[in-house]
């Protein structure tokens, strides 16, 4: 089956050949890499010439992490669909831990893996204090660990575009709303760069957007109470 690898990059130009090099290194090679410019500012542009031959390069106006993830998802050709932020890294069996995966279990549609944390090496030993960096591998339920079949997404739907941050939360919720089969293989698959741009430290001001989905997580379950209509019980 083909493998569509979309990498939404804003202003990416520090980190994003390290994360393309990681997906052309995998042993299970992806069908079609897909970058999506989300509207920037800096060199991220001129990465195109250096990736012409083995990359699709989109650009939009800059709309967010969620929207240049759909807008790669309408783009894809492949029925497995993955994600790789523009600075984080793929191990080089990702690819092929997750499909031996699939295949040996067909009820799948997501499979996710482990993540593996480490701060950048270039940022001032000063500054490298400020980032906590768990030494742990962790439980990587996130758009870089997983391959999912499209046909989740053709259920479940994209990522709300209205968040600036946890849009990937808000999708899993409403993906194990549905009932949606997964697994957590236990390999790290991610390494998870810590840098003092990450997407997580700049938009700390939008965390009420958690709330904002935790809540319309649960109106959602409600209305499918009210909707069952009244239970009733056997004596």
């Amino acid at each position: 089956m083909l493998i569509s690898v979309i990498i939404p990059a804003y202003n990416a130009e520090r980190y994003l050949p390290e994360a393309i090099d990681s997906v052309l290194a995998q042993t299970c090679p992806a069908g079609e890499i897909i970058v999506v410019d989300d509207g920037s500012s800096d060199g991220t542009p001129r990465l195109a010439e250096r990736y012409r031959a083995g990359v699709r390069w989109l650009s939009q106006e800059n709309q967010g992490s969620g929207a240049a993830r759909n807008r790669g998802i309408e783009a894809a050709r492949g029925e497995l669909l993955a994600f790789l932020d523009a600075d984080d890294l793929w191990v080089r069996n990702k690819l092929a831990w997750q499909v031996e995966a699939l295949a040996a279990e067909p009820r799948l549609e997501m499979v996710f893996g482990m993540v593996q944390q480490f701060v950048s090496p270039e940022i001032p030993e000063e500054n490298k204090r400020k980032l906590s960096c768990s030494p742990e591998p962790l439980a990587g339920r996130a758009a870089g660990t997983m391959l999912a079949r499209r046909e989740v997404f053709e259920r479940a739907g994209g990522f709300d575009t209205k968040l600036k941050t946890g849009e990937f939360i808000e999708w899993y919720m409403r993906v194990t709303e549905l009932g949606l089969v997964s697994v957590l293989l236990p390999q790290i698959v991610l390494q998870r760069r810590l840098h003092e741009t990450n997407a997580g430290i700049l938009n700390r001001g939008a965390r009420l957007d958690y709330v904002r989905l935790v809540k319309a997580a649960l109106d959602r379950r409600a209305q499918a109470r009210t909707e069952a209509g009244p239970q009733t019980g056997r004596d």
